[in-house]
């Protein structure tokens, strides 16, 4: 069966909310809401298809765009290659050229949306930022809390509390504190043993390498409300994630870093190759700075994840 190649659109308003489109009855998963777009014809870019379907569906121009993931997805009677491009600015004004009600929500109402199982990785995508702060090591709890609310002034809006080092009731005090920051601005993953899952119920849970491949057989550990993140190195890693069903991973280490200045980096090649396959947004971790997010892109990722990097220089 030949994979169908299409170009879809997270598009984005000024004030943050995106564009929805439902499909109509009579087509394949029809009544279900989309992210607009439509097949690539063969003579085409993806962009090019872009910005023939946004024009014929919507009555837009995509004036500015990058890309966002790509999605393989295979339904009994169809398989699929969507090409999703996010759409921050444009020209025309959207409406239902061919007839199909539009919506525009917020990222969190996203939820609220039934979607065709193929679009779950794009509404995890248009709701992930495209920076990860992950805290660094060797920091007390007062100075953890100062610099995530730090952190959170400077925009961050995804943060894993990471203290390797800290003492289990220690490390569980000062997530009850970061909880009550991010609460409202920014989405918390933990890290920890799953038996703490029903004592932070807001947070969401990042699994170390280790935790994957031993909870992997046993699929999500619980709804999809919450999010699940883990730690990959691999090809075997990432085929262990999306048995598992998490949201989002880390890939690492992507160049050397002091952290771990023993393991053997990935490269920018190599990074790309395992992602061509990987169905879930991925953040880049190793040597990783601000400036690399386009590069990240390119390779297929949804951003970067720091350590050092995204630390607040005031609390250091």
């Amino acid at each position: 069966m030949k994979r169908i190649h299409v170009a879809a659109a997270v598009i984005r308003g000024e004030d943050g909310q995106i564009l929805l489109a439902k499909r109509a009855d009579d087509q394949h998963q029809g009544g279900l809401w989309e992210f607009p777009g439509g097949k690539v014809e063969a003579d085409e870019t993806v962009q090019v298809a872009l910005a023939r379907e946004l024009e014929e569906e919507l009555g837009i121009c995509p004036s500015s765009s990058r890309p966002l993931i790509q999605v393989r997805h295979d339904y009994p009677d169809k398989q699929v290659l969507l090409d999703v491009w996010e759409v921050s600015t444009f020209t025309g004004e959207p409406h239902g050229a061919e007839g199909q009600p539009l919506a525009w929500v917020s990222p969190r109402q996203l939820g609220d949306y039934d979607f065709p199982a193929a679009n779950r990785p794009i509404v995890a995508a248009a709701r992930l930022p495209e920076r990860y702060l992950i805290t660094p090591d060797g920091l007390s709890g007062p100075e953890l809390l100062r610099g995530i609310q730090t952190a959170l002034k400077n925009g961050i809006r995804l943060l894993q509390l990471r203290a390797p080092a800290m003492f289990d009731a220690q490390y569980r005090d000062i997530a009850v504190d970061a909880l009550g920051l991010c609460a409202g601005k920014a989405q918390l993953m933990l890290k920890g043993p799953l038996e703490w899952l029903g004592d932070f119920p807001a947070a969401g849970w990042h699994l170390t390498a280790q935790q994957l491949r031993e909870l992997s057989a046993a699929g999500r550990p619980f709804p999809r409300e919450r999010w699940l993140a883990a730690s990959c190195h691999s090809a075997d890693e990432l085929a262990l994630a999306t048995q598992m069903g998490v949201d989002f991973i880390t890939l690492s280490p992507v160049l050397a870093t002091q952290t771990h200045p023993d393991a053997q980096p990935l490269g920018w090649a190599q990074v790309a190759a395992l992602l061509q396959g990987f169905n879930q947004p991925a953040y880049l971790l190793g040597g990783m700075a601000s400036s690399d997010v386009e590069r990240a892109w390119q390779a297929g990722a949804q951003g970067v994840a720091g350590i050092r990097a995204f630390w607040p220089e005031s609390a250091r």
